[in-house]
């Protein structure tokens, strides 16, 4: 069985990854990128519309 991940970049260093939507918190949550550690909503992390709504659903 596949297991849903969802795609994120960093606004500020453009880091891209991977994970679990079960292991970010929710987006309006705060969120540190783990490369340049910068603060923003967790939203601001998703790449596109449907990882956000992935996140909303799953997470």
């Amino acid at each position: 069985m596949d297991e849903t991940t969802v795609q994120l970049l960093c606004p500020e260093c453009a880091k891209d990854w991977q994970t679990a939507p079960g292991e970010l918190p929710e987006s309006t949550a705060m969120f540190h990128c783990p490369n340049c550690h910068a603060s923003r909503r967790m939203a601001e992390f998703m790449r596109t519309d449907r990882d956000l709504q992935t996140l909303k659903q799953l997470g």
